[in-house]
């Protein structure tokens, strides 16, 4: 299975509060941190909720 690293590079401050519980989910707790995380169509998703958010890293 193939890996995505995602980094977090905007803050969850005044965020809504479903996408600051996706971020965590994701992993992500520090702006500049990096997860890597399988990629998988649940992964893509909670990417594509946040991804104002969180960047993917090739």
């Amino acid at each position: 299975m193939t890996m995505i690293k995602i980094k977090l590079v905007k803050s969850l401050i005044g965020r809504p509060e479903i996408h600051r519980k996706t971020v965590k989910a994701l992993g992500l707790r520090k702006i500049g941190q990096v997860v890597e995380k399988n990629d998988t169509p649940q992964i893509r998703g909670m990417i594509h909720q946040v991804d104002y958010m969180v960047e993917v890293i090739d």
